[in-house]
């Protein structure tokens, strides 16, 4: 079994958030010994859904706005329409998770996730999955779009809805199992045309 012991593993989300994208992926994280923590632009606590209900709440664990991704070893995006939807609108949001592929440390985004990942500019030169409907904005931000349940791509895993979430889980665990790879920050540069840089 995929072992996590002593990683932390950071999951952002903001209100109406697909409850089970979190909840399942962080039981496997839990189980595999990581320590998750939510993060959220969220007050105290932060609203899912399911599907176009209203489901549970859940703590806010770190705030946004003191959220440090230095402190983190992976990234989990869970999806949901209105939640990627308000990250993409927040800088905060999309330097947070833009500093995980700066350092090269692992990412996971299933369903409406990615849509996160086109602001943060992580997507170009990627084969991705996401929900149906994202397919256009992520080829137009120059991934390249697959109907697949799950997608491993350089330190990024992506799948398309709840339903992918076992084989989501499996791959999820494998890739943050290996860690941080400073190449794969490299590799991001070279495929993003960014400068590379080190975040302080």
């Amino acid at each position: 079994m995929t072992t996590l012991t002593g990683k932390k593993v950071a999951i952002l989300v903001a209100e109406g958030f697909e409850q089970v994208e979190l909840t399942d992926p962080r039981k496997a994280l839990d189980a595999a010994g990581a320590q998750t923590r939510i993060v959220s632009n969220a007050k105290g606590e932060v609203q899912g859904w399911k599907h176009f209900d209203k489901a549970d709440k859940f703590k806010v664990d770190v705030p946004l706005e003191r959220a440090d991704a230095n402190e983190f070893d992976a990234l989990l995006l869970p999806g949901g329409v209105a939640n990627p939807d308000q990250l993409r609108a927040d800088p905060k949001a999309v330097h947070f998770v833009r500093a995980f592929f700066d350092a090269g440390k692992p990412v996971a985004a299933i369903c409406h996730g990615p849509w996160t990942l086109i602001e943060a500019g992580a997507v170009k030169g990627r084969t991705i999955t996401s929900w149906p409907s994202l397919k256009t904005d992520l080829s137009n931000a120059g991934a390249k779009w697959v109907d697949q349940e799950v997608v491993d791509d350089d330190g990024l895993v992506t799948s398309r809805k709840p339903a992918d979430i076992p084989a989501f889980n499996r791959k999820m665990l494998e890739l943050f199992a290996k860690g941080t790879e400073p190449q794969r920050a490299s590799r991001h540069h070279q495929r993003t045309g960014a400068p590379a840089h080190v975040s302080h």
